[in-house]
């Protein structure tokens, strides 16, 4: 019958220089982690305040629009409401009855993005069909 001898070097188990090499893979690994979800913070960040712009300057556009209805000045309706929505009112055009505006919403500042979001919007009067 043979028997079995496990000699310290046939051991299972981390030898000498190994031991807590696992370990720093784990650290390296959970930076990485989160350095993935600060970056996708980021870019959720970006995309809600683009949302949050174009929605200012559709607002602004369709209050301009309805001033020029009303006899009153439209940009100055526009500003108004894009201030009220956290945008400011980069450009205001109005073209005949319709307008035409340019809302600037602060952008996230993570991470070195520092710019700022635009976003533009017309607003008017249908055609008759």
């Amino acid at each position: 019958m043979m028997t079995w001898s496990w000699s310290r070097s046939m051991r299972a188990g981390p030898v000498g220089g190994e031991r807590g090499a696992v370990t720093v893979l784990a650290i390296a690994l959970l930076g990485v982690l989160l350095l993935l979800t600060a970056a996708f913070g980021v870019v959720e960040a970006m995309m809600s305040d683009h949302r949050r712009a174009q929605a200012a300057a559709d607002l602004a556009a369709l209050a301009g629009a309805q001033a020029i209805q009303d006899a009153g000045d439209g940009c100055a309706a526009a500003a108004k409401i894009a201030g009220a929505n956290g945008a400011s009112l980069e450009e205001c055009q109005v073209q005949g009855e319709d307008v035409v505006v340019i809302a600037r919403v602060t952008g996230p500042r993570w991470l070195g993005a520092h710019g700022d979001l635009l976003a533009q919007a017309r607003a008017g009067p249908g055609t008759a069909s």
